[in-house]
C-alpha cells in the first residue's frame, strides 16, 4: 500500500530502498513556501538508522503486517528469542529488538510480515527502579533533576524521587512521567 510520506507515524514499517525498515522519529517542517516532512527510519536488518528529508507528496511502500504481544526471553547468538501468548517461539535479528529490550516490560508488541517477525517494540510506558540521583529536595516546587535508571538510561525526574524509586517512563520520548508509590 502505497501512502505519503506526511501520513507516515513512528511505528509503521516501510520498504525503503529494497529494505524492511520502521519509522523511529516523525516530524513536519514548514516554511514560507512548502512543507517537509523530516523522519528518521531503521534498517531491521542491520540497524542502521538513517535520517531523512521528504517532500510531504513523496510516495512511500508500508507493509500489511499483523500484531502480537510477545514475551522476551534469552538472547541465541544474533537472535533474540520471544514466545507468542500461544506459546510459540519466534525469533528476529538483534537489530530488530535492541531498542525495545532497553526497556524491560512483561509484553512487547512483535510486528509479523509473512509470519516472520521483523521488529519489536516496547509497551507505551516502562517502570523503571532509579538507581542513581542527588537527595530528594522537600518542598522544591515543579522542578526536575538528573536520574540514572535500571536500565542504564538517564531521564528527568520530579525532585521528590529518590534512589530506589520507580518511575513511569514513557518508552518512546524518555520523559518521567510519575513516581510509583512505594
Amino acid at each position: 500500500m502505497q501512502v505519503s510520506a506526511l501520513e507516515l507515524r513512528p511505528g509503521t514499517l516501510v520498504s525503503h530502498e529494497g529494505r524492511m525498515c520502521t519509522v523511529v522519529w516523525w516530524n513536519i517542517l514548514r516554511n514560507d513556501r512548502r512543507a517537509f516532512v523530516q523522519m528518521r527510519i531503521k534498517d531491521l536488518q542491520n540497524g542502521r538508522v538513517q535520517e531523512l528529508k521528504e517532500h510531504t507528496d513523496s510516495k512511500w511502500e508500508v507493509l500489511d503486517k499483523e500484531e502480537k504481544d510477545l514475551t522476551h526471553s534469552y538472547r541465541d547468538g544474533m537472535d533474540e528469542v520471544f514466545f507468542t501468548e500461544t506459546g510459540d517461539e519466534v525469533r528476529c535479528p538483534v537489530a530488530a529488538a535492541e531498542d525495545a529490550l532497553k526497556w524491560p516490560a512483561d509484553a512487547y508488541k512483535g510486528f509479523f510480515v509473512s509470519e516472520q517477525l521483523v521488529a519489536v517494540f516496547p509497551p507505551k510506558h516502562s517502570v523503571l527502579t532509579i538507581t542513581e540521583t542527588s537527595p530528594p529536595i522537600r518542598g522544591a516546587g515543579s522542578g526536575s533533576k538528573e536520574a540514572v535508571l535500571e536500565n542504564g538510561m538517564k531521564a528527568k525526574v520530579n525532585m521528590l524521587c529518590d534512589v530506589g524509586d520507580k518511575v513511569r517512563i514513557d518508552t518512546e520520548t524518555g520523559e518521567f512521567k510519575e513516581r510509583i508509590a512505594r
